[in-house]
């Protein structure tokens, strides 16, 4: 069973940065894909960022140019680089990890709030 731990959230004023990561707690070979996703309350979970086995990556509209998902292979470990951060950024963010073998997996939440 593969365990994520998100960190690195955090209280930002608009136009700063954060970088959010997301550790697993054991190394797999059979990593599918990878991602960000964020929920507010009363929201549906959404697509922020994710990245492929080999390396493609895809980003919601809103936040394209600004947000930058990579991975270190070798320890697992997953990262978004926030920046221009605005105040509709404001939400949970969680990391997802989705195995070839169909495994699907969730961190439990990290707070990221962005004060106008």
């Amino acid at each position: 069973q593969v365990q994520l731990v998100e960190s690195g959230g955090g209280l930002v004023q608009a136009g700063g940065s954060l970088r959010l990561s997301c550790a697993a707690s054991e190394r797999t070979f059979s990593i599918k894909n990878m991602g960000w996703y964020r929920q507010a309350p009363g929201k549906q979970r959404e697509l922020v960022a994710t990245m492929g086995n080999c390396g493609n990556t895809n980003y919601a509209d809103s936040v394209k140019g600004r947000f930058t998902i990579s991975r270190d292979n070798a320890k697992i470990i997953l990262y978004l680089q926030m920046n221009s951060l605005k105040p509709e950024d404001t939400d949970v963010y969680y990391c997802n990890l989705v195995t070839m073998f169909g495994g699907d997996y969730w961190g439990q939440g990290t707070q990221v709030t962005v004060s106008s």
